[in-house]
């Protein structure tokens, strides 16, 4: 045996076969008859041999096993929102199995000032990856897009335009807002107010300018008031919010509803969002939803709020993560993936009512 830590070699010479039969033994490629994998692994554990090096094994089939996860946000907000945590959960549960791992890598600062430049992250530029997945949503016009091209690397992308050649997976959050909006008009609701994700860089909390709105370009943010418009639904007041958070959408609120004539009801493009408005309205004297109806959108589950059960649009949070995981597959199989859609669902809970009279 050589010295120091074992090598493919000994374990060939243990289990009495040729090195290029143990390595079949561990590569699962190639014709092998069952015992005698069984003996090479059997030698391994006896040698307390590992396997393979992972560095060489990626040389010798051209690819690294891993896929790069481009965060849109600052690390310690996203992995505060259950949604982007679901689906990440489910996303790395589907690449397990197939032997991929995760690199995060962080995009552009998304409260950097639109007018100076800012240099990409250089894992970008170098890291090994076979495939890439944007989960935030990319715009047609993204520099980290634009890089990922240009070194050839495939692009998967979570909830953004269709762009030629890459794979997209979103949900039905145009119709699932109009549901929503169509609903509470149904109950009467005339004077409807909306809390936005963040429409541009740089973030912030506020009413939006003309040249916000007009600079729009983060597609959750679109395609839900779309679906305000498609329901016939003008907002009294926009407010954008400059995270998905509840302390966000407690501000938002408070900018909404201390007013001399509140809104009947504030649809939030966020559950946390929302939660962040009931509790201003909570702050404010405002019953829920006597006063004021507050609708969301996400279905987490928020046993916090209880006795209040929000209103809610609920999308399949781990179900897209592993959507993206197989179209992560089927990239890396050849194949171009279609564009997947998946359906969400209008959850009505406590939070919604008719308007008071």
């Amino acid at each position: 045996m050589s010295q120091g830590r074992p090598t493919l070699a000994d374990v060939a010479s243990a289990a009495g076969v040729s090195v290029s039969t143990a390595s079949l033994a561990f590569s699962g490629a190639g014709p092998i008859a069952t015992e005698t994998r069984a003996k090479v692994h059997e030698a391994a554990q006896r040698l307390g041999y590992a396997g393979p090096n992972p560095l060489g094994r990626s040389l010798r089939s051209g690819r690294s096993g891993i896929v790069g996860v481009v965060i849109g946000d600052q690390l310690r907000r996203s992995f505060r929102d259950p949604v982007s945590v679901q689906v990440l959960d489910g996303l790395v549960s589907t690449l397990g199995p197939l032997g991929l791992g995760v690199l995060l890598i962080p995009a552009l600062d998304p409260d950097r000032d639109p007018t100076e430049s800012a240099e990409l992250d250089p894992l970008l530029a170098s890291a090994p990856m076979d495939v890439a997945v944007l989960i935030w949503g990319a715009r047609r016009e993204d520099a980290t897009l634009e890089a990922l091209q240009r070194r050839g690397v495939p692009v998967v992308i979570g909830e953004g335009p269709e762009i030629e050649g890459a794979a997209v997976v979103g949900i039905a959050d145009q119709q699932g807002t109009a549901d929503l909006a169509r609903y509470l008009t149904g109950l009467g609701h005339t004077r409807i107010a909306t809390v936005t994700l963040p429409l541009c860089h740089p973030r912030q909390t506020g009413i939006p300018t003309p040249d916000r709105l007009a600079r729009l370009d983060w597609a959750p943010a679109r395609h839900r008031l779309q679906g305000l418009a498609d329901a016939g639904v003008e907002p009294t007041v926009i407010v954008e919010a400059s995270a998905s958070l509840v302390e966000d959408g407690r501000a938002a609120g408070h900018l909404v509803l201390d007013v001399p004539e509140p809104p009947t009801a504030v649809i939030a493009q966020s559950d946390l969002l929302a939660a962040g408005v009931l509790l201003a309205a909570r702050e404010l004297g405002l019953r829920v939803p006597e006063d004021v109806s507050v609708a969301g959108f996400d279905g987490l589950d928020l046993p916090w709020l209880s006795p209040d059960v929000l209103t809610t649009v609920a999308q399949p949070l781990s179900a897209k993560g592993e959507a993206i995981g197989h179209a992560v597959a089927q990239v890396l199989a050849g194949e171009v993936p279609p564009p997947v859609r998946l359906d969400v669902e209008l959850r009505v809970g406590t939070t919604t009512g008719p308007p008071r009279t």
